[in-house]
């Protein structure tokens, strides 16, 4: 499967755009391509080795979508490692984050829907109070 590496500054501190991928609610906002919702009730996030990561997206038709996996590593502010992706974060100083975020992926589309979830997490830091 093709490697995908997708680089994001944000104007926001770490720890925010850790909470934004860490905190159910904040992630709800944000998660999934333009044109499809997650459903914060089906959110699970346990941020720990051997923890469970699920989301279930759904669209304006009804479809469903769920990712999940199990977090192989976590290391607070910095590193989140579940399923075949891998996202860490470092403080650029002056209030704003570089995302890195690592995944194999069967498809250029795929790669287009992650690009369109990480314009709504700008979207949603924008808009966020610590």
């Amino acid at each position: 499967m093709p490697e995908i590496t997708i680089t994001r500054v944000y104007d926001a501190p770490r720890e925010l755009v850790w909470r934004a991928w860490t905190e159910p609610e904040r992630l709800a906002t944000w998660w999934g391509k333009r044109g499809w919702n997650a459903v914060l009730d089906s959110i699970v996030i346990e941020p720990w080795p051997g923890g469970t990561f699920r989301v279930t997206t759904v669209n304006a038709e009804g479809a469903e979508m769920t990712t999940e996996g199990t977090f192989a590593e976590v290391v607070e502010h910095e590193r989140l490692a579940f399923g075949a992706g891998r996202v860490t974060f470092t403080d650029l100083g002056d209030g704003r984050t570089e995302m890195v975020f690592e995944t194999s992926s069967p498809s250029d589309a795929a790669e287009g829907g992650i690009r369109s979830a990480f314009d709504r997490l700008a979207d949603h830091l924008r808009g966020a109070t610590t």
